[in-house]
């Protein structure tokens, strides 16, 4: 098969009836209007993706305008910012019958897009389909379990890498330091830090930052704290910031007071960034989307609080303990019981349980934090119903599923 650019220059000159096109033409590809009055009229695809506007752009290709390699390149990257799964499936669905479907940079790409979809299984249809890979494309991969929170399948990946004898890189050994901290390897995270020198890389302070984060994000704070002090060089502001955001995430609040003091020493700005008065932000109106569905800001069918009231009749039988320091309302005890209950979370997944195909996974999206509470309450909700429920937060994907999360309760 020729070169992509080659492929993409012959399919612009010549027009479906085999009839050259002019070079003013040759910027952009569809379906040629004919029009005695006036010249032929073309849809401007990379115009529009470079504008953002996906959901025109796919419309145009349901009605059979042929997008370029830069069109589905930008598309990719438009898709997976946006985290929209549907929108990256239907885009892929379009890549799959085009001329440029070979293209390693492009199906890495895929991978890419997949990945930051929340879609592991999809990237990795696509990864065992390649005919041709690169280290990139391993390096995606490996990056795109652990982000996902499936750290374990991303160090299996590196060792199959491995037996075909690719030899890593310093690239390589930070996604595979990130496994290692997604799946909470800390002996594996240090066997795989020294074997860097068995292929003659040296560590740079990234991998050290790295490494402490294989400590730091499965809460062993104190050998963080203890790694810090053998560091071949003086701990940066970077390496003291990583101990106080683990430190804050885990609770233990004199070692981030510690962390913090180290880091104002080394850097005074960050003391004056955090010290400045600034007004409070704005609050955000929660929004929570069921995907396949449309938006649903707010539920009231009563049928949707009495299915929710079930699960938390179940939850109790799981051990499950309202977490009230999340209601920050003076109420009593009770009352921030129940407001807990109406978190949109949790009605928009008992709307999704009562409305969706059985044993599906079920996918929310969320555009603020989901809350410590929800979180143990969602985890619960999974092992109950069986179903995989995919909740998409401001921060990143969880994937709840046998009563356990795919961050490790990190996030």
């Amino acid at each position: 098969m020729g070169h992509p650019q080659q492929q993409q220059q012959n399919q612009n000159q010549w027009g479906s009836q085999g009839q050259p096109i002019g070079n003013n033409q040759l910027q952009n590809q569809g379906p040629v209007a004919t029009n005695q009055a006036g010249p032929p009229d073309v849809v401007d695809l990379l115009s529009l993706c470079r504008e953002g506007k996906v959901k025109e752009v796919i419309e145009h290709l349901d009605q059979g305008v042929r997008a370029t390699a830069e069109c589905f390149s930008l598309l990719f990257q438009l898709c997976g910012n946006s985290k929209k799964f549907e929108d990256a499936k239907k885009v892929h669905d379009y890549f799959l019958r085009s001329t440029f479907r070979s293209d390693l940079q492009l199906q890495n790409k895929v991978l890419e897009m997949y990945s930051k979809c929340g879609s592991m299984t999809d990237a990795r249809r696509v990864f065992d389909h390649m005919t041709d890979r690169n280290m990139d494309s391993w390096h995606l991969m490996m990056n795109g379990y652990a982000v996902n929170g499936l750290g374990d399948d991303g160090l299996a990946l590196f060792e199959q890498m491995r037996k075909l004898g690719l030899p890593p890189n310093e690239q390589t050994y930070l996604v595979v330091l990130e496994a290692c901290a997604s799946a909470e390897a800390i002996e594996e995270g240090f066997i795989h830090f020294e074997a860097m020198k068995d292929y003659g890389i040296s560590p740079g302070i990234e991998h050290y930052l790295a490494l402490l984060g294989v400590l730091g994000k499965s809460g062993h704070l104190t050998e963080a704290e203890a790694y810090i002090k053998t560091l071949p060089f003086e701990p940066t502001t970077v390496i003291w910031e990583a101990l106080m955001n683990y430190a804050r995430i885990h609770g233990d609040i004199d070692l981030e007071d510690r962390a913090e003091e180290l880091m104002v020493n080394i850097d005074p700005s960050k003391a004056i960034t955090n010290k400045i008065p600034t007004p409070p932000p704005k609050k955000q109106s929660a929004v929570n989307m069921l995907v396949g569905r449309n938006r649903i800001p707010e539920f009231r069918n009563p049928t949707l609080y009495k299915d929710d009231e079930k699960l938390r009749a179940a939850k109790k039988e799981q051990a499950y303990v309202p977490d009230t320091r999340y209601v920050l309302h003076d109420i009593d005890q009770e009352a921030k019981e129940q407001a807990l209950l109406y978190h949109s979370e949790r009605l928009a997944i008992a709307y999704g349980l009562i409305s969706t195909p059985a044993r599906t996974p079920l996918r929310i999206i969320k555009n603020l934090r989901v809350c410590g509470d929800c979180h143990n309450a969602i985890k619960i909700m999974s092992r109950i119903v069986g179903r995989e429920l995919i909740v998409r937060d401001n921060k990143r994907f969880h994937h709840f599923k046998d009563g356990k999360c795919s961050c490790n309760d990190y996030w």
